[in-house]
């Protein structure tokens, strides 16, 4: 069984997407009630966790990322053997990925000894996103991470480009998160703190995950917690 979840909310396109993407591997869905995006490895501290089941197989959690992942491999599906998160509506990338809902929820599979994939795609400019070729393009980064052999305390983290009708499928390049941060440019308005920096023009190391995805390619990294 390969759990499905995301920080989009149950109701988002991507998960669909991703269910797409792993065809007719047997699946279930265990994603949040509603949006939670930005959440990070925000955990419930003791409270109740409602679980909803909206349809066979398909369950929606009171609950961030992370306690999706923890009901799905405690409680409904503890002989599962791949967590995934996403499609996300969004790249998460370098520093991203401590602030990401997406990703924190393969980060608790890890920590619970479970693979885990996230996938995230980049907008660029407000774009709409193709779901459609998002799937095919998970599709095929799924089929090559999914046969390797998976390495206790760790995790892969994806990130699709945007890419335009007249551009090629892009590659799958491995690379490590890039260490730059997110820009913090700022405004004051009405003694108000407010962020105006433009995501696409962050700072970017060379060859790391910013640089592979915002030029066109699929950043695959692969994240170590020990």
């Amino acid at each position: 069984m390969i759990i499905l979840t995301n920080d989009d909310g149950i109701e988002a396109p991507g998960i669909r997407a991703l269910q797409a993407a792993i065809d007719s591997s047997p699946s279930a869905i265990v994603a949040p009630d509603r949006h939670l995006s930005g959440c990070s490895h925000q955990i419930n501290r003791g409270g109740p966790i409602t679980i909803e089941r909206r349809a066979e197989h398909e369950y929606a959690i009171g609950g961030t990322p992370a306690d999706c992942t923890r009901v799905a491999l405690s409680h409904l599906y503890p002989k599962a053997q791949w967590v995934l998160s996403g499609i996300n509506a969004g790249g998460n990338l370098g520093s991203d990925i401590y602030v990401s809902g997406t990703v924190a929820a393969v980060r608790e599979a890890a920590l619970m000894r479970v693979p885990g994939i996230a996938i995230s795609h980049y907008i660029h400019q407000r774009q709409p996103i193709d779901w459609g070729w998002a799937a095919q393009a998970t599709a095929r980064v799924l089929d090559k991470l999914m046969s390797e052999p998976h390495q206790p305390g760790r995790f892969w983290n994806v990130n699709l480009p945007h890419r335009q009708r007249h551009q090629p499928d892009p590659k799958i390049v491995f690379c490590t998160p890039c260490t730059q941060p997110l820009p913090t440019a700022y405004e004051i308005r009405d003694s108000q703190f407010y962020y105006t920096g433009a995501y696409g023009s962050r700072l970017r190391d060379a060859g790391a995950d910013v640089e592979v995805c915002f030029d066109g390619n699929i950043s695959v990294s692969e994240i170590r917690l020990w």
